[in-house]
């Protein structure tokens, strides 16, 4: 972990710190930015996500439509409102930069006109780097994430890095591996010319 002066939250960085196996987080108490880079790395393998039956019978009804891209700053700024957060007012601008830049997307649920979950991510090359996911209604956030599983193989990425593994990322796949496994995936992935939108 490695703490950030005052430009460490510039896109361009951010960008670079991707494709060298870092992602920047906020400090919940202070803001302050720190840089991470975990071992084990948690991921989930794109041939081994898992979609229980439950949520398999809830997106059979489609009960949300789903969108990409469709209002990101909110998509984020809706995962930055629980009590305590890492996602830091420097780290919402920054983003929302690298969303206008093209790299950074979001994917929405939407129960009419009402948003009610989503997840926001950045993606170079072959590797998707999921960031984080909010839900408002039952499964919203489940049934954005299949969707995102999905796009993603369908346009041949490599690579989905959750950064750290959790009860709800491992109830979806998510497996932890060394860094220097994760290294090698990752410029694999990163050499694939794929495109998310």
């Amino acid at each position: 972990m490695l703490s950030g002066g005052p430009n460490i939250i510039l896109p361009e960085v951010i960008l670079v710190g991707y494709r060298n196996g870092f992602f920047p987080m906020g400090e919940p108490t202070t803001g302050r930015v720190l840089w991470h880079r975990p071992d084990p790395r948690a991921i989930i393998p794109l041939d081994g996500v898992n979609i229980p039956r439950s949520l398999r019978q809830t997106l059979r009804k489609a009960p949300y439509r789903i969108t990409i891209n469709a209002c990101f700053r909110e998509v984020i700024e809706a995962c930055a409102d629980r009590e305590d957060t890492w996602i830091a007012e420097d780290v919402i601008d920054a983003y929302t930069e690298l969303h206008e830049m093209g790299v950074a997307h979001s994917m929405e649920a939407w129960a009419g006109d009402e948003l009610v979950g989503g997840l926001y991510g950045v993606a170079i090359g072959g590797a998707f780097f999921g960031e984080s996911m909010f839900t408002r209604q039952r499964d919203a956030s489940k049934v954005t994430f299949a969707h995102l599983a999905h796009r993603l193989n369908q346009r041949g990425f490599r690579l989905l890095d959750t950064q750290y593994i959790n009860d709800f990322t491992a109830s979806l796949g998510a497996v932890e591996i060394p860094d220097a496994v994760y290294q090698t995936m990752l410029a694999t992935a990163l050499a694939i010319p794929a495109q998310f939108v």
